[in-house]
């Protein structure tokens, strides 16, 4: 099997396949490490806590593949120091009964309580506390995954990029500049690009790349740890998306604690994007910390950019048509699932179906 891309999602589908005995070789455009994706930087946010319950569910079958994966590796890559959401009364419930439902402890908090406990955070309406969240480690991970793919016997190579993709009956043929691999499946996991790749051959849904710029700032208050948080401050009337929420932070240790806006960048080609920084959106990150987060200096130490590829509907695609299977894009929330989504997807790519009418392409 062939896999393209060798981001989170690709390398966890590799790191699967190989695992159960097939012959694998993924294939990365870029360099190892790159940063013109989605899945690069330090660390990104791990929670169970979810409005929608399938999320739940998939982060809740992560967290052993996660253990799974250190175990292989030695990487440390999932803290579970906790995480919080506030903000709209009506998310923290539905968050809250999604996690009590699904067997996860959740403390209920008032605003009052919330700031005596973490000083450095202003709450919103209603706040509830995850103890299972927490954070992910994203270029750790995606090196661990391409490892433990390897170990297990996949051929990783890198600046190696899918010129052309060409589906067959009973297979797939793979062009690059080496050369052509030909296989009975290919799974293409290549986050902005997939478009570009397979969009003339199979329907895909409407895809929106965007580029996003969270930043660092410093703490200026002593705690033992800050959560990682979701801040839901989209109203309900306003016909919201799934996820539903504008401001998310966590602490990246050693570089300060990370706060961006979801999904609100300006679109973008992957192929001719800017990695420059726009100064208005630091600006308006710059007061969303004042207001909300006093224990943070509001100047940032450092402004980061990714990329997101998303659906209308925020929801994941994960589908097989014929000999080709999708395995994006993940419309900004994927990483911390990477695990299981490489299991969904060799699933997929041996034979399973996708039960999940979310995930389905059109």
């Amino acid at each position: 099997m062939v896999v393209v891309g060798a981001g989170g999602a690709g390398a966890a589908a590799a790191w699967q396949l190989a695992a159960r005995g097939r012959s694998v070789v993924l294939l990365e455009r870029f360099e190892a490490g790159h940063v013109r994706g989605s899945s690069h930087g330090a660390t990104r946010i791990f929670r169970v806590a979810y409005r929608d319950r399938r999320y739940t569910d998939l982060a809740s079958a992560a967290i052993p593949l996660w253990r799974q994966l250190e175990d292989e590796t030695g990487a440390r890559l999932l803290d579970q120091t906790g995480q919080l959401d506030h903000g709209f009364t009506s998310a923290v419930d539905e968050i809250e009964g999604n996690l009590r439902d699904a067997g996860w402890a959740a403390e209920r908090l008032s605003p009052q309580a919330a700031h005596e406990r973490w000083p450095g955070m202003r709450f919103g309406d209603a706040v509830v506390f995850s103890p299972d969240g927490g954070r992910c480690y994203a270029d750790a991970a995606v090196a661990a995954l391409a490892q433990a793919a390897a170990a297990h016997g996949a051929e990783v190579r890198y600046e190696t990029p899918a010129e052309r993709i060409e589906l067959h009956d009973d297979g797939a043929t793979v062009h690059t500049p080496a050369g052509a691999w030909t296989c009975d499946r290919v799974v293409v996991a290549a986050g902005p690009w997939v478009d570009k790749l397979v969009g003339g051959q199979i329907t895909l849904p409407p895809l929106e790349i965007t580029m996003e710029q969270p930043a660092h700032f410093r703490p200026t208050v002593a705690v033992d740890e800050w959560p990682s948080f979701i801040h839901h401050v989209v109203d309900e009337g306003s016909g919201e998306t799934p996820l539903g929420f504008g401001g998310y932070g966590l602490l990246t240790p050693g570089e300060g604690v990370k706060v961006g806006e979801h999904g609100t960048g300006q679109r973008v080609d992957p192929d001719t994007r800017s990695f420059d920084p726009e100064p208005s959106r630091v600006a308006r990150l710059q007061r969303y910390v004042a207001a909300w987060l006093p224990g943070l200096d509001p100047d940032p130490v450092s402004v980061l950019t990714c990329l997101y590829t998303s659906t209308p509907d925020e929801h994941f695609v994960l589908d097989r048509r014929g000999p080709l299977v999708v395995a994006s894009p993940c419309s900004g929330h994927g990483f911390k699932f990477v695990p299981a989504i490489g299991a969904l997807v060799a699933d997929l790519a041996l034979g399973g179906e996708q039960h999940d009418p979310a995930w389905r392409l059109p």
